[in-house]
């Protein structure tokens, strides 16, 4: 056996790999020994079929089998051999299926596209970002309150609307064949409220829908359309009022306390303050946790100078994923599978000079943290500790193990979050929860 690498570029290369007769036979006999012993052929007992029969028989399907291992195996070991890094694995190149004789032909040549991935260094010293501190000021309080007073206040059907009202009926379009039932949200209106207040069930009014609810997302809110739809979706509509939905709110008392948290925890309108206050500030942390995450990986994908062989992982990409992914979806999305490969390979540079390890002992802690939080269990009872670890166990084996995997990959890419953090620069900044939700778009 000969193999072969030819490196085109800094990028791509090609394998070939060269077999002789005497590569394979060994294991084709082999097979074919296995076969006779459990072959079941009329005229034979178990065990005692002739080999020639069983070459006759099967010794094409046995030969292209034993090829077809040996040149996985042989490649695998190449490439671990030669410590090659490599996109994916090598991809066998396009060939007619006519061009090899599996009959009569003794010699064999086979070659693969492989795509190489590039040494590189971290950029860790280039790496600047923000952390930022939410203060939770009173009128992010105040939106609160409205909110949960709203969801767990009364809803009453008056006879006229007002200008926190939702209008339900009949949305359609003036000049087309749009028409739906829908939900109006009279505070959601941007220009033209006057329209929507004040009318009564049955009542029947037009508006120019763009100008009423301005962007494409309100706009596929009220209709119910997607984005890609709603972003020509201009003109007259009118609506006829069905009913109107008007929220009184909750009152700040013991029952609405015990709604939101819990039978007795809180028994003050001081009390109900000092706890919200804690509950969205905990919410906040966790997001600018999640927004720093993410500004880590921008900047160390983008600083990194690592070149990707695009023809060949766009071409892996739609082998690996037949039939799952179109051609022109891989390239809608590429920029993101970049991005996701980039971060993979810094991840994986980062484990490997810093030896940073995660046990299963730690995947299974962490599947049970998460897992006890989802059924809102501060601790496991000693009597359900066999059934909810029976449970874990069950999850983690799902998919074949993905569960498993995910779980790993997250807590890897975690304490690799925590080991770069430690070594590039972060300034904290203290900016108002409004300030916060304007910067990241929330």
């Amino acid at each position: 056996m000969n193999i072969t690498l030819n490196q085109t570029d800094g990028q791509n290369a090609s394998l070939k790999v060269s077999l002789q007769e005497a590569d394979y036979a060994p294991r084709v006999d082999e097979q074919i020994k296995e076969y006779s012993k459990k072959a079941n052929i009329k005229g034979f007992r178990p065990g005692k079929v002739p080999a020639g029969l069983i070459r006759k028989m099967y010794g094409k399907g046995i030969l292209v089998e034993s090829i077809n291992q040996l040149l996985q195996e042989s490649v695998n070991n190449y490439i671990k051999e030669n410590k090659l890094r490599i996109l994916g694995e090598p991809l066998p190149d396009r060939q007619d299926e006519n061009s090899i004789d599996w009959d009569t032909q003794k010699e064999f040549e086979f070659s693969y596209s492989v795509g190489l991935l590039p040494e590189f260094e971290l950029p860790l010293s280039e790496v600047s970002v923000q952390k930022y501190d939410i203060e939770v000021d009173q009128t992010t309080v105040d939106e609160a309150y409205e909110q949960m007073q709203r969801q767990f206040g009364q809803t009453t059907n008056p006879e006229v609307s007002e200008a926190n009202d939702y209008l339900y009926g009949d949305l359609k379009q003036v000049e087309g064949e749009f028409e739906t039932k829908t939900l109006l949200p009279i505070n959601k209106v941007v220009s033209g409220v006057d329209t929507f207040v004040g009318v009564k069930p049955g009542d029947t009014i037009t508006f120019d829908i763009r100008a009423a609810f301005g962007d494409d997302a309100a706009l596929a809110h009220v209709t119910g359309l997607s984005k890609d739809v709603t972003k020509d979706l201009n003109g007259q509509f009118s609506f006829t009022v069905e009913k109107i939905n008007r929220t009184q709110n909750a009152e700040m008392n013991q029952e609405f306390f015990d709604k939101i948290f819990g039978q007795g925890n809180v028994t003050t309108q001081e009390e109900f303050d000092a706890k919200v206050r804690e509950v969205i500030k905990e919410n906040y942390d966790r997001e600018a946790v999640n927004v720093l995450d993410r500004d880590v990986i921008d900047q160390l994908v983008e600083k990194s100078s690592i070149e990707i062989p695009t023809e060949f992982f766009k071409r892996w990409l739609a082998v690996t994923n037949e039939g799952k992914i179109t051609a022109e979806q891989i390239d809608e999305f590429y920029d993101q599978y970049v991005k996701e490969l980039k971060w993979s390979m810094i991840r994986n540079k980062v484990v490997e000079e810093n030896d940073l390890k995660v046990s299963n002992e730690d995947v299974v802690n962490s599947a049970r943290q998460k897992m006890m939080a989802q059924f809102n269990m501060p601790e496991i009872p000693e009597e359900m500790a066999d059934t909810f670890n029976n449970f874990l166990d069950n999850h983690l084996k799902q998919n074949n193990g993905k569960n498993f995997v995910n779980e790993y990959e997250a807590l890897v890419a975690e304490k690799v979050l925590e080991f770069v953090k430690d070594k590039i620069t972060i300034t904290e900044n203290t900016i108002t929860a409004d300030e916060f939700r304007n910067k990241v778009g929330a």
